[in-house]
């Protein structure tokens, strides 16, 4: 499939997905719906995949604000709104995703980089949700998300002022997980999936879903996810390999079996 609103190109095991923007019209959202669904399903199938970087190769490709999820016809009248999904396909990756933000995070920009594992931001970033600023509220996501990676508090601060906070606040209270000059965000991230898909491809999936399925269980039910999962990497041939360089003193070849 030939893409319009995004670029992907895979460097060894790492995937790395551009959103071009900015995105101005109700029709480019779509189109990025659609393409970062047929993307994010590809990567799925594809086991040579480790770990996937989503980042955007223009000034606004994390600006993807309010305003853009209604049309108003000429007639002053709206248009019926359709609801497209940017921030779901992404989620639903198996394995880890981390966004390199190199400008702002707004709107649904700022909710595609929520269902990310990491973020990793340039000291100039901003991040907000503006929706109610337009009579609106999240949808993609933020509602919940962002609750429950900064506390309820901060969260109903940020969506009910629709203001912004910069980079600093946003370490600060955890929506990022580190703040670099901007030309240091891609080698950052880079150097992170890097070394993640050295990992034991199986292992990286396995935690991913005991920590996220976890949030969802009681304590006793969240380690009982953890030890059934435990014990299925010890039926791998990665678990045998990693003992195996471990004993040899070498680095693991990981196959993801």
């Amino acid at each position: 499939m030939a893409y319009q609103t995004l670029t992907s190109e895979r460097k060894e095991n790492v995937m790395i997905i551009s959103i071009i923007g900015p995105l101005e019209a109700r029709e480019g959202m779509d189109r990025l719906s659609d393409e970062v669904t047929d993307i994010c399903a590809g990567i799925t199938w594809d086991e040579e995949v480790r770990v996937v970087v989503l980042t955007g190769a223009g000034e606004k490709s994390f600006s993807l604000d309010a305003g853009l999820n209604r049309t108003v016809l000429g007639t002053g009248q709206e248009e019926e709104t359709k609801c497209f999904s940017i921030a779901e396909p992404i989620a639903k990756i198996d394995r880890p995703v981390i966004a390199a933000i190199q400008s702002d995070a707004l709107g649904q920009g700022l909710e595609m980089a929520l269902a990310c594992d990491l973020r990793i931001a340039a000291e100039t970033s901003r991040f907000g949700l503006s929706e109610i600023k337009a009579g609106l509220i999240p949808w993609n996501g933020g509602t919940q998300r962002l609750a429950r990676l900064v506390g309820r508090g901060k969260a109903l601060e940020m969506i009910l002022t629709g203001e912004t906070i910069d980079a600093g606040e946003a370490y600060r209270v955890g929506l990022v997980n580190k703040v670099v000059p901007r030309h240091e965000v891609m080698p950052t991230v880079m150097n992170m999936a890097r070394e993640m898909a050295t990992k034991g491809s199986i292992a990286l999936r396995y935690t991913k879903e005991a920590v996220y399925q976890g949030m969802d269980l009681t304590l006793e039910q969240g380690l009982r996810l953890e030890a059934d999962l435990y014990l299925l990497i010890h039926t791998t041939k990665d678990r045998t390999e990693g003992i195996k360089a471990f004993r040899e003193k070498r680095v693991p070849k990981f196959e993801g079996r």
